[in-house]
């Protein structure tokens, strides 16, 4: 019985560690089970996630659209205060204008008003197809007539200000950029890029900043394709407020000089 118990005791031993390796292989194999499946659900909820970001993303822009289509059927007229700031990028330089604006829309026919006090005093008209533009300081009124760009041109006044939600979507190509505030405001950002090459060479982009609660804009920025860029900033909005008839009339001169640059 002597050599027998010695194999025991000589063999036993190494059962001992194979079971250990077994073990030990064992619980490899399942912490990289659980690693794989744990990842594999992490890659799931992104996903889903994902998914679930978007839908809410779509729904907060079709609610915007809606917002600024209810409240163009209801649009008269708007006037706000304006900080316009004009980027030339040839001198890098940024001039800013300071002043008020007003829209008016009567019988279909769409038009805009802006007193700019500073730095200097300016005046411009557009109503009937027509842009009139009054420098008192040099006495002189440009007018320019909007001819065939006529629809172009009323399109981009009232962006943001009288112009339906859905309607953008004909001229741009529309993206939610979602919620941003704005001085204050709580705002919903869209990126507009014109379709049309021919609008494209004037405006490369647009960036709209939309109260939402109101349909109105309360920022927006003009890119051009040059690397200049215009970026408005409206206060004190007031919507179907009454504006006096004279707020659209130029405050000329008996001796005020008209002329009519070819365009």
């Amino acid at each position: 019985m002597l050599p027998d118990t010695c194999r025991v005791i000589k063999f036993g031993p190494k059962k001992s560690s194979e079971n250990a390796s077994i073990l030990k292989n064992a619980a490899e194999l399942m912490r990289s089970v659980l690693r794989t499946l744990t990842l594999g659900t992490a890659v799931i909820a992104g996903v889903l996630l994902a998914s679930a970001w978007a839908q809410a993303d779509d729904a907060a822009f079709e609610h915007l659209l809606t917002q600024m289509d209810v409240a163009a059927k209801s649009f008269r007229t708007a006037q706000t205060n304006v900080s316009w700031d004009q980027y030339d990028k040839v001198i890098n330089e940024t001039e800013t204008q300071t002043g008020k604006f007003y829209f008016r829309r009567e019988g279909g026919e769409v038009q805009m008003a802006a007193d700019f006090d500073a730095p200097d005093k300016k005046y411009v008209i557009y109503g009937g197809g027509k842009v009139q533009v009054y420098q008192p300081k040099i006495d002189q009124v440009n007018e320019y007539d909007a001819g065939k760009n006529r629809g172009d041109v009323e399109s981009f006044l009232v962006l943001g200000f009288g112009g339906a939600g859905h309607d953008l979507q004909k001229t741009y190509e529309v993206k939610f950029l979602g919620p941003e505030t704005v001085n204050g405001v709580a705002a919903q950002k869209l990126e507009l890029t014109p379709k049309s090459a021919h609008l494209r060479n004037n405006l490369s982009r647009i960036l709209l900043w939309i109260d939402a609660s109101r349909g109105v804009a309360v920022q927006q920025q003009f890119f051009e394709p040059t690397g200049n860029f215009r970026l408005a900033k409206y206060s004190n909005i007031q919507i179907n407020q009454k504006i006096p008839d004279n707020a659209f009339k130029l405050k000329t001169t008996s001796k005020t000089k008209v002329i009519a640059p070819q365009s």
